[in-house]
């Protein structure tokens, strides 16, 4: 991040993208603790923006806190818990894809194709680059939020919302320089072809191979970075 932006956001922002940074590079692990005033210390700013910060990654699922002993980074899923986190994807989200490719508008169809055209862009360094991955994230994150969020149901819509910080838990740590981003890239532009062709089936069908595939991909070994 640029000192320029910096100096325009405010601290809470700021420190909520450190933060960030921090647990998609591993300086964090998962299950570590987040003690604010340590935390105060070694980022030289009050409690104030560190205690917002904190609130915000723990509606995202990337944070959790328990009473008596404060926040910590979010621990890994179990396999157990990835299986009935997919299963649960599975059975929503194809069903998203169907009732928003029966209402599709030019508008939404332009937001989804920034989306595809941001995983594209990230493809080549994803497993490899913090700031690649992280594009890669935000953009994977965004196309399936624009789909639940046009598909007119607030039911579906608000279990997919519910769901949602366990499925950016899911991004982050399953698959961290684990992405398969080349192959995941080309699957999202073929349900977001299916949407621009108004075929709800083929759209339900795409989302579901989709994530079947990225559940095989989760438990490939990992990218190792060269150098």
């Amino acid at each position: 991040m640029s000192e320029a932006r910096k100096k325009k956001q405010p601290l809470a922002d700021q420190m909520y993208e450190v933060l960030l940074d921090q647990f998609m590079t591993g300086k964090r692990a998962p299950g570590s603790p987040l003690n604010i005033g340590a935390l105060s210390r070694e980022l030289d700013v009050s409690q104030t923006p560190l205690r917002e910060a904190l609130a915000r990654l723990e509606h995202t699922g990337l944070v959790v806190r328990e009473a008596l002993k404060g926040y910590r980074v979010a621990p890994m899923f179990t396999d157990r818990e990835i299986g009935k986190l997919m299963d649960a994807r599975l059975v929503l989200e194809p069903a998203l894809a169907y009732e928003t490719c029966r209402r599709t508008t030019p508008e939404f169809l332009e937001e989804l194709l920034d989306a595809v055209e941001e995983l594209d862009r990230s493809v080549g360094l994803a497993d490899t680059e913090p700031s690649s991955f992280r594009s890669y994230w935000a953009a994977d994150d965004r196309f399936h939020g624009l789909i639940a969020q046009q598909c007119d149901n607030p039911f579906l819509e608000t279990a997919y919302r519910s769901l949602n910080g366990q499925v950016q838990r899911f991004r982050l740590f399953s698959r961290l320089h684990n992405t398969g981003a080349e192959h995941a890239a080309r699957e999202h532009r073929a349900i977001y072809e299916a949407l621009v062709e108004g075929n709800p089936e083929i759209a339900s069908i795409r989302m579901r191979e989709h994530l079947q595939n990225a559940n095989r991909r989760r438990k490939q070994p990992p990218v190792v970075a060269a150098g």
